[in-house]
């Protein structure tokens, strides 16, 4: 149940190394460069990631070919990922409130030489585009492209969802500012090292992946459009620390949540597993309270990388 969790919520993110930053929160420039239709904001802080070995253990298990394209390309582009990016962060959104599909833009925070970047870009004879004051460069072959909004701030992704970004930030389209929701429930988290933030839709993917079989029975269908949002913060300063509070609005759903985790956990203990999967079920907690439901889990650093060995592990992830 833990690894659904980590390869819906943290594999998009866990590949580039670590600077010292004091947490990973966004600036108020980084926020408004993310469209308004989000459904998931996955945000790192990379001194954590570095100075846990479970952390980078995580990081190289469950990093996809996209991402390694794109640290490829930013080698390529002069950007030393291990000194100038201090914060980075992905949004999963919807290009119009009416979208069916979705996309994902990247904001990196840091210290950026922008101007050797630009030369560098110039010398391997890269032509940018221009939306209004900005310009959008593209990251070789790899069809990324991105733009430096200012000095400590860096939007990329795919040409789309880089533009989708800029019109957020350049006031043509709303951004993250407006989503009271969203903007609500990045205040429980922020302040954490790695945190994540869903909206509705976001929470009920997520919650069906990670009930399972469990997530089949009626009860789930009945109180899934009452899951209203969600955030969870990973720790590693000590072992490995996940928290997850789900906002259900009404304690008789949180309840009802509660005992179909409850059930989920129970049916994967009895299915089998090896014994770190079995240790990470027992120290997997759920409890419901005034509307909410909370998730923890806890481990070593040595029960976390057995349990990254394990055939569960790897079925999530590649699933």
């Amino acid at each position: 149940m833990l690894k659904a969790f980590i390869r819906f919520a943290i594999f998009p993110v866990l590949f580039m190394t670590a600077t010292l930053a004091p947490a990973a929160q966004l600036s108020t420039d980084a926020r408004s460069a993310i469209p308004h239709d989000v459904q998931q904001l996955v945000v790192i802080d990379y001194r954590a990631m570095q100075n846990s070995t479970s952390a980078m253990a995580l990081r190289d298990q469950v990093m996809p070919p996209e991402l390694k394209q794109f640290e490829q390309a930013l080698m390529k582009s002069g950007l030393n990922d291990n000194h100038d990016v201090d914060v980075l962060a992905f949004a999963l959104f919807r290009p119009s409130p009416s979208s069916s599909s979705m996309d994902t833009v990247g904001i990196a925070q840091g210290q950026f030489d922008t101007q050797d970047i630009i030369a560098n870009f110039r010398k391997l004879k890269y032509k940018p585009q221009t939306l209004r004051a900005n310009n959008i460069w593209p990251l070789g072959r790899s069809g990324m492209v991105l733009c430096f909004v200012d000095p400590s701030t860096m939007v990329f992704g795919g040409n789309d969802a880089v533009k989708d970004a800029l019109d957020a930030r350049d006031g043509y389209a709303q951004s993250l500012l407006t989503n009271n929701t969203m903007m609500s429930a990045m205040q429980s988290v922020d302040s954490q090292d790695l945190w994540s933030i869903l909206d509705a839709a976001g929470t009920q993917t997520m919650m069906r992946g990670v009930l399972g079989q469990a997530g089949g029975l009626t009860d789930f269908d009945t109180v899934k459009k009452r899951l209203q949002a969600s955030w969870y913060s990973m720790d590693f300063e000590h072992g490995v620390s996940f928290n997850l509070t789900i906002v259900t609005g009404d304690t008789i759903t949180a309840a009802t949540m509660s005992s179909l985790l409850t059930a989920a956990i129970l049916l994967r203990k009895t299915t089998g597993g090896t014994d770190a999967e079995k240790q990470a079920l027992s120290d997997t907690t759920v409890s419901s309270n005034a509307g909410q439901l909370a998730i923890n889990f806890s481990a070593s650093d040595d029960e976390f990388r057995s349990l990254l060995q394990s055939p569960l592990f790897r079925e999530m992830v590649h699933d």
